[in-house]
């Protein structure tokens, strides 16, 4: 089911080095022995995907915060003069300094798509911070060096939104059309997902955040070393050029009907060399919390958090 928007939690918000975080908590307050669930959105989706998904764990007594990822919602840079970053760094660090900011020594760490990507990142880099991992997409650290590496001319054609935010034309596409070309690529990454068109409306707000497009395009550019990175993260992506394996608890879902990812293309499990378990669910598109939330809550409960 997809929540209302009167039904959303109450807005947070923290501050980072970088950004004023803002975020949604559900559940009843932590014990120092207890971790939290931090969940993750991806691009171009918001908080909303995880109403489902936090209420099925707050009931279960967990604590959960679900954080717009910079760039999104209510979500905003202290410094004009920050660098619109993108970057897989920027999001893994992004998501310590959250947790920093709360206190927070060690949580279940849980995304897909873009926040995927920040959850394996914290958990191969910082795998002390990290009680378990719930990757949907599965490895996600990405391969700068080896982006000009044609794919397969299937997967290739699905990478074609990347390719035209490489442009001009592409920026101010996104600029000007950002709803409506959002709106099509969720409907083509979930093309079996009847509530996809309701559920998109009640997260579309969060693509008017100001900082929205630059940190769009600076992320696609920068996966492929069309542009340089943020200084201030070099030597984290200096880390990730290596593609360093995930050694905590993960449970990888794959989604049976991603309409932008193979599923064989969805698990890189040889990267995961702590326990892992690998679970496909057919029938779910791109989007797995919002598609699937009891199996997404099911995968975080599993480890024991």
């Amino acid at each position: 089911m997809t929540a209302s928007i009167e039904e959303a939690p109450e807005l947070h918000r923290v501050t980072t080095p970088v950004l004023e975080i803002a975020y949604h908590r559900t559940g009843g307050r932590r014990r120092e022995t207890d971790a939290p669930v931090i969940l993750l959105h991806g691009f171009p989706y918001d908080v909303r995907a995880y109403d489902e998904v936090a209420r099925l764990l707050a009931e279960g007594g967990r604590e959960v915060l679900v954080p717009y990822l910079r760039g999104f919602g209510p979500t905003r840079f202290l410094d004009g003069g920050t660098p619109r970053s993108g970057e897989q760094a920027a999001l893994g660090q992004d998501l310590v300094d959250f947790m920093d900011a709360l206190g927070i020594e060690r949580a279940v760490v849980a995304g897909y798509d873009w926040g995927g990507r920040a959850a394996c990142v914290v958990a191969a880099t910082s795998p002390e911070r990290v009680h378990g991992l719930v990757a949907a997409g599965g490895y996600t650290v990405q391969d700068i060096a080896g982006a000009t590496e044609p794919a397969a001319p299937e997967a290739e054609h699905n990478f074609w939104y990347q390719y035209y935010f490489h442009s001009e034309r592409g920026r101010l596409g996104l600029e000007r059309n950002r709803e409506e070309l959002c709106r099509l690529l969720w409907r083509l990454w979930s093309p079996t997902w009847a509530g996809a068109e309701e559920a998109f409306a009640a997260s579309a707000a969060s693509l008017h955040n100001p900082d929205f497009v630059a940190v769009t395009v600076h992320s696609y550019r920068h996966r492929y070393g069309l542009v340089e990175g943020d200084p201030r993260y070099r030597a984290l992506e200096e880390r990730l050029a290596a593609r360093p394996p995930v050694g905590v608890p993960t449970v990888v879902l794959v989604g049976g009907d991603n309409g932008v990812i193979a599923s064989a293309d969805q698990t890189g499990t040889e990267r995961f060399t702590g326990p892992c378990e690998l679970r496909t669910l057919p029938g779910v598109g791109h989007n797995v919390p919002q598609e699937a939330p009891e199996a997404f809550a099911e995968a975080v409960l599993s480890l024991g958090c």
